[in-house]
């Protein structure tokens, strides 16, 4: 695609990437499966081991020289995001979770201070605990709420703040831009999880981020079959990025990439209608009186709906419900008849999904107000109405359960 930054999002998504004319006109980048990549001469290989680190994301294709270092497939996925995410470099990991804890691992060394948001997917609060600890790096919980006030919580070896915004399970949306003004300012540097978001309803650079991570497993695969992730960075950053992914030895098969690619190319498409279905289902489940409350930043009921319209333009399918307390009987009535929703912990796939989610293992610098259970719901792209009808069905369920319960 020609450098044309001023195209719409859907056309860039299209577009972004692909060079079919280097390929004998195939319009996806072909899938190269390669460990071992032979040199021509003694030249050739001294030239592509002394050439100096390339810039993978703008149209060059850096020099192959091991199959775990990348190939074309890799480096017209990097570009493409990288393109949307406007960042200064892209690289892919072989998971969600990875990308975490590599992004961590970039910015912080033994001795060094970690302020982690408390609604962090709970398996980066396992890597703090298990891992970062054991290395000598102490990391200090934080309410996802806080701002400014993060300040309190700096110290002189503060190297990190990490954010999701919103966040894990509970969807709080945090105040990026005054979290990142105060990091700053003590020279740490700023992470987010922006799975939920996407690029294309949120631009975390835009609000002071100087690292991102995402899930490629949840929309840019977006067809429940690929494990993946990404780490956005800013220029400041992506050396020590990508080196630090690729010292570790991450590795992304060519065949996953492929479907990411190929998923990129809808994902605008998918992720508006899922938005649009999972608004449509939050505002139904408002009205209902088996609910106490819905966590949806796109609602004007949320606490932080002011902040999410102003940092997001859009909102994806996933979202949770406060059901009030229920005898257990009544609530797996509910789950084990939908026809519809599976119950299954990951998104972001065409098929929608429940989630029984119990987050008091997963806090402790915030107390949870309530006392009903959690449910996720992802919405995917079935017909609303139908969804609708499917969770109705089980409220009646779980209802009829809990008065013959008494």
């Amino acid at each position: 695609m020609a450098e044309d930054r001023q195209h719409k999002t859907r056309t860039r998504l299209i577009h972004a990437g692909r060079t079919p004319h280097e390929f004998r006109g195939v319009v996806n980048t072909p899938v190269f499966h390669a460990s071992t990549v032979l040199a021509p001469s003694l030249e050739a290989w001294r030239q592509v081991r002394s050439a100096p680190p390339p810039n993978y994301n703008e149209g060059i294709d850096a020099p192959i020289t091991y199959g775990v270092s990348g190939t074309p497939t890799t480096y017209r996925l990097e570009a493409a995001l990288c393109e949307i995410y406007k960042a200064g470099d892209v690289v892919m990991t072989s998971s969600g979770l990875s990308a975490i804890t590599a992004g961590l691992l970039a910015v912080l060394k033994a001795g060094d201070h970690l302020l982690m948001t408390d609604t962090a997917y709970f398996p980066t609060r396992k890597f703090c605990e298990q891992v970062l600890a054991k290395y000598g790096v102490e990391t200090t919980y934080y309410d996802p709420r806080i701002g400014a006030g993060i300040a309190g919580l700096m110290r002189p070896n503060t190297a990190c703040v990490y954010t999701e915004s919103p966040g894990s399970q509970t969807f709080e949306v945090q105040d990026i831009p005054a979290i990142a003004e105060v990091a700053h300012k003590a020279g740490a540097a700023v992470m987010m999880d922006n799975t939920w978001g996407t690029p294309l309803f949120c631009d975390p650079f835009a609000l002071g981020v100087d690292i991102v991570n995402e899930a490629v497993t949840k929309y840019i695969g977006g067809h429940s079959d690929v494990i993946m992730g990404l780490l956005a960075s800013t220029r400041d950053y992506s050396e020590q990025v990508r080196s630090t992914v690729r010292l570790h030895g991450h590795y992304v098969a060519p065949d996953d990439l492929y479907l990411a690619a190929r998923g990129l190319r809808t994902m605008e498409i998918r992720l508006r209608k899922t938005g649009e279905t999972g608004l449509a289902l939050a505002r139904w489940l408002e009205g209902r009186p088996e609910i106490e409350c819905v966590l949806h930043p796109a609602l004007e009921s949320h606490p932080d709906h002011a902040l999410w319209k102003r940092d997001f333009s859009g909102c994806s399918g996933l979202f949770s419900a406060v059901f009030k307390p229920v005898p257990d009987q009544a609530l797996a009535a509910f789950y084990d008849g939908l026809a519809l929703f599976g119950m299954g912990a990951s998104w972001g796939g065409f098929e929608s999904l429940v989630k029984p989610t119990d987050i008091t293992p997963e806090r402790s610098a915030t107390t949870w107000p309530h006392e009903g259970p959690i449910v996720r719901f992802y919405t995917g792209l079935e017909d609303p109405d139908d969804l609708i009808a499917d969770v109705e069905a089980g409220l009646d369920r779980m209802r009829a359960i809990a008065a013959v319960a008494g």
